[in-house]
């Protein structure tokens, strides 16, 4: 039932920040029990979004006053590090669906619910923009988009694109004007194009649209603040600083996961226990050591930036500056840690069938190919440092 100003979005019982942890946390035989056919349907298949859903796990940004949950981005975080030591696909689709509390701050009150009557409602899209041509009462939008994690069962597509105005680019100051469209998911169509190395369960698909209107109350820019009062609305670019949660939870799994087969696994021909072996010993220490540290690193930089959130604070270069570094070091290190227990598993770890060891290696490397973790983030923040000229990007 479609929500008003006064009853809000609905979407059954109200659920706390416990309460949506126990629930992730009660998923994880689930999705472990449905990891290989998550990746073979390259997709969340029907009912574990269906799951997911009911755990609450998509409504975590929506707001307190329409009876959300609306948790801080540390309790957010922690709740997809929690999905992801159970499969990086549903913990990444969880990460970009909960968009829906983001995006919707940025739209009148009275637009955003009614575009989301239910607070489980899931979000996708692209930051990679198509063209929109200003026309009376909002644009007609066409192109394709790439990368729209979670497409395959969502509910709204935000899709970027650059402003034309009379066949010329409308440009704000120096930089083109980029707007951010909202609309249902059945506006677009799907383009089966993720056929990939990891992530595969993501459905990170294509999605395109041919002169389709949007209204201009259903589309904003970052270049405003968003329309809603409370911390996790109060910076345009706090929906990214949710992204340390898979990239953990994935090394977290990997360490656990390892640790466990190493009980029962032996070396041939000597027949001692891998878990007596010092090289054994060594690799599971330092996967502790460097998982310890990337944590560390990425919860006192968010937790820095939430303090200016709640304070009404300008966030400082600085903190932005720690935030991009703790998350690209949350998926480097995950990557080191996951890629030397690989080696420390051995020949076993390479059958897909057989365990999660090769998921886990092809999910990480995947994930460290995302525009927001990528290495070339440390050319700008190191010439930001140093004073010297240095590559803009959007989300510093």
């Amino acid at each position: 039932m479609p929500g008003s100003p006064q009853s809000g979005p609905q979407s059954g019982p109200s659920m706390s920040v416990s309460d949506i942890y126990a629930n992730a946390r009660g998923l994880s035989s689930y999705l472990k029990e449905k990891s290989q056919e998550i990746d073979e349907a390259r997709r969340l298949p029907p009912e574990v979004v269906k799951r997911m859903r009911e755990a609450g796990v998509f409504r975590i940004s929506m707001p307190k006053e329409w009876g959300g949950p609306e948790l801080n981005i540390m309790e957010i975080n922690e709740i997809i590090e929690e999905l992801a030591t159970s499969n990086a696909s549903a913990a990444w689709c969880a990460m970009i669906g909960c968009d829906s509390g983001f995006f919707s701050a940025f739209l009148d009150d009275s637009v955003a619910r009614e575009l989301y009557p239910q607070l489980d409602m899931v979000t996708a899209g692209s930051i990679t923009p198509a063209r929109a041509d200003r026309v009376e009462g909002g644009y007609r939008i066409g192109g394709q988009w790439p990368f729209g994690s979670g497409i395959t069962h969502a509910d709204v597509v935000m899709a970027a694109c650059l402003v034309f105005e009379n066949g010329k680019p409308v440009r704000r100051g120096e930089v083109p004007e980029l707007r951010l469209m909202l609309a249902p998911a059945a506006s677009f169509e799907v383009i089966d194009t993720w056929h990939t190395t990891g992530m595969r369960g993501t459905g990170s698909n294509d999605f395109r649209a041919s002169d389709l209107f949007i209204s201009e109350e259903r589309t904003f820019t970052f270049d405003t603040p968003a329309k809603r009062s409370g911390a996790l609305y109060g910076d345009r670019f706090s929906f990214i600083a949710k992204f340390v949660g898979v990239a953990l939870g994935m090394a977290r799994a990997m360490i656990d996961q390892v640790a466990e087969v190493m009980q029962t696994k032996s070396e041939a021909p000597s027949n001692r226990p891998y878990k007596s072996l010092t090289r054994i010993q060594i690799a599971i220490a330092e996967s502790e050591m460097i998982l310890g540290a990337a944590r560390s690193y990425a919860y006192f930089a968010l937790e820095r930036y939430w303090k200016r959130l709640v304070t009404s604070e300008r966030v400082t270069q600085r903190e932005r500056i720690e935030l991009a570094l703790s998350r690209v070091n949350s998926a480097l290190g995950a990557r080191t840690i996951i890629r030397s227990l690989y080696d420390a598993v051995g020949s076993s770890a390479i059958y897909s069938e057989r365990g999660p060891f090769d998921r886990a290696l092809r999910d990480v490397e995947t994930l460290c190919q995302h525009l927001g973790v990528q290495r070339r983030i440390l050319e700008t923040v190191g010439a930001i440092l140093l004073k010297a000229d240095a590559v803009p990007l959007p989300y510093l």
